[in-house]
This record gives C-alpha cells, sequence and structure tokens, in this order.
C-alpha cells in the first residue's frame, strides 16, 4: 500500500493529466469532399483530340489523388502513351517505358479499395498481383467492370470529354497509341496545349468506338 503523501501525489497528477487531456482540442476532421474544389479536378488533354476532365474523390482515396496531384504537376504523365487498351474493358497508362511495366521513382501506395464502383468513366489504380503495388499507372474504364470493385482503388471517374477516351486505338500496345499531351490539376490553370486536327482516321475510331459502346455488331456500324 502506497503511503498517503504518494497516494496524494499520483491522485493530483491523475487530475493535472485529466485537466490538461480535457483542455486539448479534439483532432481536427478531414474537410469535406467538395466536387467544385479545382484541387479535385484532374485534366488529361489528350492526342484524340480533346480535354476529358476527371473528378478526383480524396475523400475515399487520399493517397492515391495525392500522388496524381503530385505527379500531375511534376508533368510525369506529360507525353505518355495509353499502352494497354482492350475493347469493351479499360485504357491503361501511366507507364514512362510504355511496356506496362514502369513507374515512378516514389514508392509504391498502400491499397485504398473503396465502395466506388467501376463503371463506365471510372479510373482506378493499375497494379500488379500485389494489393499495395500502385504507384503511377492508372486506367479508364469504357464500360462497367464490377469485377474490379474493391480489388483496385477507384480514386475518380470521368465527368467530361469521355468521347475522347473512347478514341483511344486499341492494342496492347496499340499500332498508333494515343498520347496525355498534357495533365493538370484545375487549381493551376494550364491552358491545353493545341491538339491535332481529327484525320478521317481519327473520326472512324471515334464511330467504331460509339458503335461497340451501343453494341451494334460489325455489319451495322
Amino acid at each position: 500500500m502506497l503511503p498517503r503523501r504518494a497516494l496524494l501525489g499520483t491522485l493530483l497528477a491523475a487530475a493535472l493529466a485529466a485537466e490538461a487531456l480535457a483542455r486539448q482540442k479534439p483532432p481536427s476532421a478531414p474537410p469535406p469532399f467538395d466536387p467544385k474544389d479545382p484541387e479535385n479536378i484532374l485534366y488529361l488533354d489528350l492526342s484524340t483530340g480533346g480535354r476529358v476532365t476527371i473528378l478526383l474523390r480524396p475523400d475515399v482515396a487520399p493517397n492515391h489523388v495525392a500522388r496524381i496531384r503530385e505527379l500531375a504537376r511534376r508533368g510525369f504523365y506529360d507525353g505518355l502513351i495509353f499502352h494497354r487498351v482492350i475493347d469493351g474493358f479499360m485504357a491503361q497508362t501511366g507507364d514512362p517505358t510504355g511496356s506496362g511495366t514502369g513507374g515512378s521513382d516514389l514508392p509504391d501506395l498502400k491499397a485504398e479499395f473503396n465502395n466506388l464502383p467501376h463503371m463506365r468513366g471510372t479510373v482506378s489504380m493499375a497494379r500488379t498481383d500485389e494489393a499495395d503495388s500502385a504507384n503511377s499507372q492508372f486506367f479508364i474504364c469504357f464500360q462497367p467492370t464490377l469485377r474490379l470493385d474493391r480489388s483496385y482503388t477507384v480514386f475518380g471517374r470521368v465527368v467530361a470529354g469521355m468521347e475522347w477516351v473512347d478514341a483511344i486505338p486499341r492494342g496492347e500496345p496499340p499500332a498508333s497509341p494515343a498520347r496525355i499531351l498534357q495533365a493538370s490539376i484545375a487549381a493551376d490553370n494550364r491552358p491545353p496545349p493545341p491538339f491535332p486536327k481529327p484525320a478521317e482516321a481519327g473520326n472512324r475510331a471515334l464511330l467504331e468506338a460509339e458503335a461497340a459502346r451501343l453494341g451494334l455488331p460489325p455489319e451495322k456500324r
């Protein structure tokens, strides 16, 4: 049993600690997600002829969104090709080697799997068989692919310009791959670069992509 003086000292210390804890401010909650915040808008200016607008979701994938912002602001994505494009599935980019095996010099990210579905226009991080291996590569879905849900980190969705994604040439890799001319965050106010004039082949690619999306057989395209 503690002596009376030691016991009083212990009680006093506990009381002071409790008072100090009560005076502490509770940890501040993250700011609510604002879809109009220009920090949450990613622009991809594509060689297929236009600007794609992507709404980022830091509320469900904060570390992945932070990575995309950082790499976009570095100019990392500028000039990179869509190296893996599967009709009816998705278009993948973000590899500086164009081989599907490259990434940035930053460490891989811990997975942030969430409940956002892989719908048409969903933007999600590519990875290897390891859950925590996403780095810089990402893909945009042409069609709903719900089998990927909660197995890949969704961090955004196309809200405008999906026609320029539909026009990306298919292939693994495509014979004439499309490129990201410029990736930027809306808050930085970077104007789009000059876009190539749509050639007949480019127009045909747009028509083929739209026909495929509608499920038309080849003889009716």
